[in-house]
């Protein structure tokens, strides 16, 4: 009998979904939800790794993530709350994502994820 079922899987992905795969496992494993816009925008925020927070918004809105300015805004602002972003300075502040969500953007990237369950063992009766 198998000690474990195993599944392996090896998948090529382009660097957009690489990385929006990492922030939806952070997510997930941390039970933080995000809306399918949420996602998005922070896709963009690290594959853009660290940007002004006004230009941002901006570029977000020009994309179609969100309908305005303000909407990107509200939304960075919630991600920062679920600690997903940090935002540094004072008038032009800088946008990046939290080094705590701990995701890969540059380069090569090999993600290496082992998750189990383990079933409990069952007592074994004693003669």
């Amino acid at each position: 009998m198998a000690i474990v079922n195993q599944v392996a899987k090896k998948v090529v992905l382009p660097r957009w979904e690489i990385v929006q795969f990492q922030i939806v496992v952070h997510c997930y494993l941390n039970s933080i939800s995000v809306s399918t816009a949420d996602l998005d925008c922070l896709t963009h925020l690290g594959v853009d790794q660290e940007v002004e927070l006004t230009e941002f918004c901006n570029k977000i809105t020009d994309l179609g993530v969100f309908k305005s300015p303000q909407s990107a805004r509200n939304a960075l602002s919630k991600a920062e709350k679920k600690g997903l972003i940090i935002k540094q300075g004072k008038s032009k502040k800088k946008i990046a994502i939290h080094p705590n969500v701990n995701i890969q953007t540059e380069g090569n990237i090999l993600l290496d994820y082992k998750f189990a369950h383990i079933e409990p063992q069952k007592a074994q009766a004693s003669n």
